[in-house]
């Protein structure tokens, strides 16, 4: 009976500590997965303008026009992220030009719709996209200047972040509506505001600001609604 009594104790010993290395893996496990997650994640903003539901049982949207912002989306942190005065947004520009409005890679437009924006028409393509940072004053800069997918410093044909930004590429520069929001956003987010067939706002919230510009979305030359139907 002895004998039963300390075989069966060693084995409840046994499953624990097999228990005990198991959970401490895990943990250990997590922990490393968190120190390894990027400091500022992959964002993504979309909305899909001009298009129609068809189908009765089972609708499904066709015909529609896709554009998104993707992006990088630092967290706040507790961070004094402005400045004021002559050293207003030089700790977000860090030593560039302009802001990238985001993290990491270059802010990036995607578009299938000819938009307008500041009156200047911005054709279907990708485009990389800054902000010229002024005490109540943001310009949102829509640029030729195409994206380093990984950061390569003997590329000058690409921009990574907004580093080597110049103007000659500019589409075009517009002035942003800015807002002091009563809440602080803690993650930098891109939003697509008031979207409709005909146009909307994009804007970046960020802390206690929100920046906003307006876009028209030209009506396409095959459209029905635009009245400029083929061969007109």
């Amino acid at each position: 009976m002895k004998g039963t009594a300390m075989r069966g104790t060693a084995m409840k010993m046994t499953r624990y500590a097999i228990l005990t290395g198991g959970v401490l893996a895990i943990a250990a496990g997590a922990m490393v997965s968190a120190q390894q997650r990027a400091p500022s994640p992959d964002g993504l903003a979309s909305t899909e303008v001009g298009g129609r539901y068809e189908g009765a049982r089972t609708p499904y949207y066709v015909g529609g026009k896709w554009i998104e912002v993707s992006y990088g989306r630092p967290i706040k942190r507790g961070r004094e992220l402005w400045g004021s005065g002559s050293t207003y947004g030089v700790w977000l520009n860090r030593g560039a030009p302009v802001w990238r409005a985001g993290a990491d890679v270059s802010t990036y437009l995607m578009t299938q719709a000819t938009l307008v924006v500041g009156g200047v028409r911005v054709p279907p393509g990708g485009y990389s996209m800054f902000i010229d940072l002024a005490p109540d004053e943001w310009t949102l800069i829509v640029s030729n200047w195409q994206p380093q997918r990984r950061f390569d410093p003997t590329n000058t044909e690409e921009l990574w972040g907004s580093y080597g930004y110049t103007p000659d590429k500019d589409v075009v520069r517009a002035p942003m509506e800015l807002t002091t929001l009563p809440w602080s956003v803690d993650q930098l987010t891109w939003l697509f505001l008031d979207v409709t067939d005909t146009g909307g706002k994009l804007a970046i919230l960020w802390d206690t600001t929100m920046a906003a510009v307006p876009f028209a979305i030209e009506p396409s030359p095959d459209d029905p609604s635009s009245g400029r139907g083929p061969g007109r």
